[in-house]
This record gives structure tokens, C-alpha cells and sequence, in this order.
């Protein structure tokens, strides 16, 4: 992604980075392409929209004073051969607008979903009690007792939207309620007998749940002829 100063200065190469920057107005905020591959849109912290490769421009609402526009963007993959292997890049990859002018002094914070990044989110002392309704993006966990050896099973995730899911500090892949597919697998040697650690990271919506079953939910099925 953004060759920032991070994984001993070799840059970020997963996950999500996270840009805020100051604003003063509302209007137009226009991506002029250059976010790769996906952001959702914060002002104040308070969701505004999506920008892609489909949509490069979202309004951004009019208030008085100044106020904090974040940008939370996503890699959602990379190619794996070819010419341009060495030459993808993540994040914002050029300038972003709002009403024709360009954005500037971003902070920017990296969020790679590595095994550090889990470990130090892990033992994080700022972890408390879901009593209300929570703000997204957010990070959740639990803990799933297994009480004989353990054996292979799938994690699912209704009434979530769309993030990143870690057992035992392991990711163990992304889920998004579009599917079709609506489980992920969980390999039984990640799993050890007595509690073990789920820890989910949700970017817009959860209702806070999280189920296992024996058998995938693949989602729905066509014949092909």
C-alpha cells in the first residue's frame, strides 16, 4: 500500500490505512480515481458513503467550523503475475478533492491486520463492555470454549457487514454480507481445547453475534448447463 514507515521501513502491504485531514466546508469530494481499492467516508466520524472504482464522488454535508474527514481505505487484493506485480500500489495513490481543491496534511495511520498489529490490539488495556450501540469501524471479541479436542468447523456472521475475522490472534480471512459465500473455515488445529480468542473487525454494522457451524454456507447455487 503506502510506503510508510513501517515493517522496518518497507511499507504497509495489507490490510487498511487510515487518512484524516481537516476540512472547513462541505461540498464535492471527489477521488479523481486514485483510492485503491475502497474507502468509507467519515466526517466528525460519522459515516457519510463509499468511494471505488464505481462511485469517485460522494457530497459531503455543510456545517460550521472545522472538522475531522477520515478516510478509511481498503486493499481488497493484489494481482499475482505479470507486468505489473512490482508495480501495484494501495491507499491513495493521488490527490483527493473537495469542491476542486486538493486535500492536504493528512495524517495517516496504518492498520495491516498482521500478527503484531493483532498482538498489540490483543493485549490492549482500552477493550470494554458492548452496553450500547457501538460507532464503526470497530474491533470485537469473544471467546468460543472448547471443551474436547478440537475439530474443524466454519464461523458465520449474520447480521455483520463486511470485515476482517482473527482466531487466536490468526486472521483467518474477510467476510462481507454481499456473498454469496457466508462461512469461513476454521482449520481445527487453530483451536485448542478451553477458550479461545474470536476477534472480529467490522467496518459498518453488527448486530453483535457470531455463530459456528459444522457444515459452509456457500449462499446460493445455480446450474450451469
Amino acid at each position: 500500500m503506502e510506503n510508510l514507515p513501517v515493517n522496518n521501513n518497507n511499507g504497509q502491504s495489507y490490510g487498511y490505512t487510515l487518512y484524516e485531514t481537516a476540512i472547513t466546508s462541505g461540498g464535492t469530494l471527489n477521488s479523481k480515481n486514485n483510492i485503491r481499492d475502497r474507502a468509507l467516508v467519515f466526517v466528525d466520524k460519522h459515516f457519510v458513503g463509499v468511494l471505488d472504482y464505481t462511485v469517485q464522488e460522494i457530497v459531503i454535508p455543510d456545517a460550521k467550523g472545522s472538522r475531522t474527514l477520515s478516510l478509511l481505505v481498503e486493499n481488497c487484493g493484489r494481482v499475482n503475475y505479470g507486468t505489473t506485480l512490482d508495480e501495484q500500489r494501495k491507499g491513495l495513490v493521488g490527490d483527493v478533492e473537495l469542491n476542486s481543491h486538493i486535500l492536504q496534511d493528512f495524517i495517516i495511520h496504518s492498520l495491516d491486520m498482521k500478527p503484531g498489529f493483532v498482538n498489540r490490539l490483543q493485549s490492549s488495556s482500552h477493550w470494554m463492555s458492548m452496553q450500547r450501540r457501538p460507532s464503526f469501524p470497530a474491533f470485537f471479541q469473544a471467546k468460543l470454549y472448547v471443551n474436547s479436542s478440537p475439530k474443524d468447523t466454519f464461523i458465520k456472521l449474520p447480521g455483520w457487514t463486511k470485515g476482517v475475522v482473527f482466531i487466536n490472534g490468526r486472521n483467518l480471512g474477510r467476510y462481507w454480507s454481499i456473498g454469496p459465500q457466508q462461512t469461513l473455515y476454521v482449520p481445527g488445529p487453530w483451536l485448542h481445547r478451553g477458550d479461545n480468542q474470536v476477534m472480529v473487525f467490522e467496518e459498518q454494522e453488527a448486530d453483535g453475534k457470531v455463530q459456528f457451524t459444522s457444515s459452509p454456507d456457500y449462499g446460493m447455487t445455480v446450474d450451469v448447463q
